[in-house]
């Protein structure tokens, strides 16, 4: 934290950290650098790419009352196409062309294919019951994940932020990219197999999060913690 200054520009950081897997932020380190990069004139960035949209309206900013100088946005915002999106406040966004000098610009930059997914996407998540939906059947699984490998005797780290979830296999807390790497990517890998196996397909990654969408219904969600409950305890024998 000692290195943020009048020399460093601008301090970029996932706020609900997703690239390795979902770690719970720590709020007071959130906190801490909205303090000091005001206080020093540097510029703090937070990269929604995964976590916007998907933990609330606002994103992370909006869950923990943390607001950045400037958020950039991902293909969640096209319903899944290529599209990107960035914004702050209005003093930097002025910078912008055409009324500033930055010029950006590329080659599906307003692209009609997916700013018409974008904009339905947009008048989607604008009705109140999605996200009220998406926390019940987002602890609904992950729940069900947890239990399920608590009864079979499987050690996991069970991990969730809204919609984003990820289950590590170890039994010690997972706080950051050190312990996240601690976690048995064999077992995982045994894990990812036999669900498979069921017809659960999940990211390859040990280090993937998962993510539920409104397109999620029940039985999917039964679906896959039935396939975990089986799987988890035939780890469970083969130990």
């Amino acid at each position: 934290m000692g290195v943020v200054g009048p020399e460093i520009a601008a301090v970029i950081v996932e706020p609900i950290p997703g690239n390795m897997g979902v770690v719970v932020p720590d709020l007071p380190f959130l906190k801490a650098l909205r303090e000091l990069t005001a206080k020093n004139g540097s510029l703090l960035i937070f990269d929604e790419v995964i976590s916007g949209f998907r933990v609330g309206p606002g994103g992370a900013q909006e869950l923990y009352g943390i607001v950045p100088d400037i958020t950039c946005l991902g293909k969640i915002i096209g319903g899944g196409l290529p599209v990107g999106a960035y914004g702050g406040r209005r003093e930097i966004m002025k910078s912008m062309a055409p009324e500033g000098s930055i010029y950006q610009a590329g080659t599906l930059s307003g692209n009609p294919l997916a700013m018409a997914a974008g904009i339905a996407t947009l008048k989607e998540l604008r009705k109140k019951r999605i996200y009220k939906e998406l926390e019940e059947k987002s602890r609904r699984l992950f729940s069900g994940l947890g239990d399920a490998a608590k009864s079979a005797g499987i050690k996991i780290v069970v991990q969730r932020v809204g919609s984003m979830g990820s289950l590590f296999f170890t039994d010690q807390p997972v706080t950051d990219f050190v312990t996240v790497k601690r976690s048995d990517t064999a077992m995982f890998k045994r894990f990812y197999t036999h669900m498979l196996d069921q017809g659960v397909y999940l990211a390859p990654s040990a280090f993937e999060a998962w993510f539920v969408s409104a397109a999620h219904e029940g039985k999917e969600i039964d679906k896959t913690i039935e396939s975990a409950a089986k799987t988890f305890a035939m780890l469970s024998r083969s130990n």
